[in-house]
């Protein structure tokens, strides 16, 4: 059993973070990685919007060398998941695939999961014509056509963000009508460039990685028909799942799992376990903001030990 003043569940930008500041602080953490190391961003091809890098980075660029930078400073990190937690114990227990620990503070950072289709064309064009985020994105679809799959608040964000740089722009929809809020729905109406596809989902995409997407086809839900639809890039907007479920019951979270944390800092409902990053963030979901919880957290966890010896 290892015994650890601070552990890290996670390695994100918010985990990898974290980990810089703890190590920094002479604190010694302990990561565990999980089976995606660097989290979503191990799946973005490009990412133009992170401070400091010009010309932009590969996402798994970026996530190796904050990797690198936590190693620097002594971090140690595991390549396994944990399967466990107790925190109704002090010191909190952690079990990983092969490792167990006894913790004074923990860090959550494991992120949430876009939800996708998991359609087999899906993975082979993902990064190439496929993306979940239009901030990070939509830059790369100025004058072009896309899709935006989805009917809540989150598609017509998405699609009425995406107008600043597409020449057209679908919204697909499994309905007939939208699940947004009448706000949102008046904005993406009134929008000239927002058109909408009624009652079908994708049934397959086309296109090769190396060339990108080039259409889809569409399945009509209500008669079965199927339709080819031409299109340079489809962004998913069918929501976020947090990966939370092994905290569940053991941490005060939202109807959606997202964990709660007191506002202005990234304490959690119990003392000693923060949140970092997308796992508690429904709002931002950006790589730069993960960055910055995980330095809150980090801050946090110091004073924290501080203040309990």
């Amino acid at each position: 059993m290892q015994q650890r003043k601070v552990t890290i569940i996670g390695s994100g930008p918010a985990g990898y973070t974290a980990g810089i500041y703890t190590a920094r602080a002479d604190l010694k953490p302990l990561i565990f990685e999980g089976y995606q190391p660097g989290g979503q961003l191990t799946i973005t091809t490009e990412v133009e919007n992170y401070p400091g890098f010009p010309q932009g980075i590969n996402g798994p660029d970026l996530m190796n060398a904050m990797r690198a930078q936590t190693e620097k400073f002594g971090a140690e990190i595991m390549q396994e998941s944990v399967n466990e937690v107790d925190f109704s114990r002090k010191p909190f227990y952690i079990k990983g695939d092969e490792t167990e620990v006894e913790s004074d503070t923990v860090i959550i950072a494991t992120g949430a999961s876009t939800r996708w289709l998991n359609i087999p064309s899906e993975k082979k064009l993902m990064g190439y014509g496929i993306s979940a985020c239009a901030t990070c994105d939509g830059f790369f679809y100025r004058d072009k056509k896309v899709l935006v799959i989805g009917g809540g608040d989150s598609a017509m964000e998405e699609a009425t963000f995406l107008t600043k740089f597409a020449s057209q722009v679908k919204v697909v929809h499994r309905r007939e009508e939208l699940r947004a809020s009448k706000i949102m729905q008046d904005k993406a109406f009134n929008n000239p460039k927002i058109d909408f596809i009624w009652n079908s989902t994708i049934e397959e995409y086309l296109g090769e990685p190396g060339k990108g997407l080039t259409g889809v086809k569409l399945r009509n839900l209500k008669t079965g028909e199927i339709t080819k639809e031409k299109c340079d890039g489809v962004f998913l907007a069918i929501g976020h799942t947090p990966n939370t479920s092994i905290f569940k019951g053991k941490i005060e979270m939202d109807g959606e799992g997202y964990i709660i944390i007191k506002p202005g800092t990234t304490h959690t409902s119990i003392p000693g376990v923060f949140a970092a990053g997308d796992v508690h963030d429904k709002r931002y979901k950006q790589a730069v903001t993960a960055a910055g919880s995980g330095c809150m957290a980090a801050i946090d966890a110091e004073k924290y030990l501080e203040a309990n010896g």
